[in-house]
């Protein structure tokens, strides 16, 4: 049974046909009953690959995770459309559809490529008038799906091997790979699913060093990484021990030079410890607490 209580940040290899939430209440039996553990960007039932947990103190710094672009293996299938745009869902194939070819398939990747707007598939968690949209889709509800503003910094293609397409995709938070498929499958006339998906990395967070939701504590524990991960994307600034308490208690304190135009820093201690997150105070030269970790 577990005995200590833990701080950190976790990346687990999730496997497929069980969803996040499930993932992390199987998770929990490694940790102190009681322990805080949420999860930083949902991966479908279908998906497997890395699912980023942050334990304790490391949950109220989730968001920073979830701002990290993430990287994906993906294989689409053309010919058949499903009502949740992947293998999961109501499969239906697209009679007297031609198979794409991979000149046509690159000549409309383009359009998936740098920003653009993208609606999010109808089975998904995103709320529509207060209610999650799969939710809706299951009672047979008509509603839309407002588009959204994603980027897609890299497409490439792995293999086509009709009618299968592999990719690797690199992109930002809130970029849902089965509307791509989904969309390319339309410009295709084609129709197109999800027919596997792996997410390999979020951030620095990467698939090679993921624990097994089949680890037993000791292993699972070894893996757990130091609250500072969680915001390894930020720029750091270290403070004198003599204003450690001052900035714990909300207060700003002075910094030998100023954070330029960052609007966020980690703010350390001599040891290295994370203390919180920090913006500059009205002096060039100071620093104000945003967020102070206990």
């Amino acid at each position: 049974m577990p005995v200590h209580p833990c701080d950190g940040v976790l990346v687990m290899d999730k496997p497929r046909g069980i969803t996040s939430q499930e993932a992390i209440h199987r998770a929990k039996r490694w940790f102190v009953r009681g322990t805080r553990i949420g999860h930083t960007g949902t991966l479908d039932p279908l998906a497997t690959g890395v699912l980023v947990l942050c334990i304790g103190r490391a949950t109220r710094l989730a968001e920073y995770v979830q701002r990290m672009p993430k990287v994906y293996a993906a294989t689409f299938r053309f010919g058949l459309e499903s009502d949740t745009d992947d293998a999961d869902g109501h499969i239906l194939t697209v009679t007297a559809a031609a198979t794409p070819s991979l000149g046509d398939v690159e000549n409309n990747l383009v359009h998936f490529r740098g920003e653009f707007l993208q609606a999010p598939p109808k089975y998904s968690a995103l709320k529509v008038d207060g209610r999650r949209a799969y939710a809706q889709a299951r009672r047979g509800r008509e509603f839309s799906m407002e588009s959204r503003r994603v980027t897609v910094h890299s497409l490439d293609i792995v293999d086509y091997s009709p009618p299968l397409l592999r990719l690797t995709i690199k992109c930002s938070r809130g970029t849902y790979i089965r509307s791509i498929a989904r969309d390319l499958g339309s410009r295709l006339g084609c129709g197109a699913i999800v027919q596997e998906l792996r997410r390999l990395s979020v951030g620095h967070f990467d698939v090679s060093r993921a624990v097994s939701l089949e680890a037993d504590e000791s292993t699972a524990c070894g893996f757990i990484r130091p609250v500072l991960e969680a915001v390894a994307e930020l720029p750091r600034v270290v403070i004198s021990s003599n204003d450690v308490a001052r900035f714990r208690q909300g207060l700003p304190v002075a910094i030998d030079q100023g954070i330029g135009e960052f609007p966020e820093v980690a703010v350390m201690d001599g040891e290295g410890n994370l203390l919180g997150l920090g913006a500059s105070a009205t002096s060039p030269a100071a620093i104000r607490p945003l967020k102070v970790l206990s």
